[in-house]
């Protein structure tokens, strides 16, 4: 078993002036990762620390931090992968910081609510009361798959470089998304998706700097959106919908099932 030296960055807005970096030891074990090195200075060390954490197996997002420079997940981030046998971890940039490690996201999940990530239909009475299932074939699904794997981390905004400069740029998360949305074949609002990215601030100021992607713990490629967002937006039309696409399904009731229930 040997040690690591973690570099925390730590900083407190309501009583520091500025950032300072504290050094803790930590003995490691095989396939220890930077969460758990950091929950060990917490537990053992300085339970002053602040970190933010949930699942531990890189499905929530919550342990987005800086590790040695670069945006990652704590949680996913082997310390037998980082070189040398000194570590340091700050918190996300762009996002304002909480305290220590922990930043705001409230101004990330506000960009995403702009993208209305939600089904937007015609139906509204079928979607208050569902009665049945919207069908897709597996060809549309392939569509936007890979844009339904976002865990909403906050990397990708952590390492854009118009996200910096830009507070009204919505970031490539919220974009992203609003393409899985556009190209969902279920959606009926085309138009005013795309009126919602097609201002100066929105997918014009998205510079391809690719970064975004680069970052990306589960694939979903932001930058690759964006510009597949700005062809529709460019065209002035949303995708065309078969006629055939999204009808709704009844599932057939079985010989064996008893009857529904009359509401008195």
């Amino acid at each position: 078993m040997k040690d690591v030296k973690l570099r925390i960055q730590r900083f407190d807005p309501s009583r520091d002036e500025r950032p300072t970096f504290r050094e803790y030891v930590v003995p490691t074990t095989d396939a220890m990762t930077v969460l758990e090195a950091l929950l060990y200075a917490k537990a053992y060390v300085d339970h002053s620390i602040a970190v933010r954490y949930s699942c531990r197996m890189s499905s929530c997002g919550s342990c987005g931090m800086k590790v040695d420079g670069k945006p990652a997940l704590a949680c996913e981030t082997q310390l037998s992968s980082l070189r040398g046998s000194e570590v340091t971890i700050q918190p996300m940039d762009n996002f304002p910081i909480v305290r220590d490690l922990v930043v705001d996201l409230e101004g990330f999940f506000a960009h995403h609510r702009e993208m209305k990530p939600s089904l937007e239909r015609s139906d509204t009475a079928e979607q208050e009361h569902p009665t049945a299932e919207y069908l897709m074939k597996s060809e549309e699904l392939e569509k936007i798959l890979q844009f339904t794997y976002c865990i909403k981390c906050g990397l990708c905004s952590s390492s854009c470089p118009t996200v910096a400069t830009d507070s009204l740029f919505p970031g490539p998360q919220a974009l992203a998304q609003a393409y899985r949305y556009l190209m969902d074949e279920r959606d009926e609002a085309g138009a005013e998706r795309l009126a919602l990215v097609d201002t100066p601030h929105g997918v014009w100021r998205c510079h391809f700097a690719g970064s975004c992607s680069a970052v990306c713990p589960k694939g979903v490629d932001p930058s690759l959106g964006i510009q597949l967002l700005r062809r529709y937006v460019m065209a002035a039309k949303p995708p065309m919908r078969k006629e055939e696409s999204a009808k709704v399904f009844v599932r057939p009731e079985r010989a064996d099932s008893p009857p529904p229930e009359k509401n008195p």
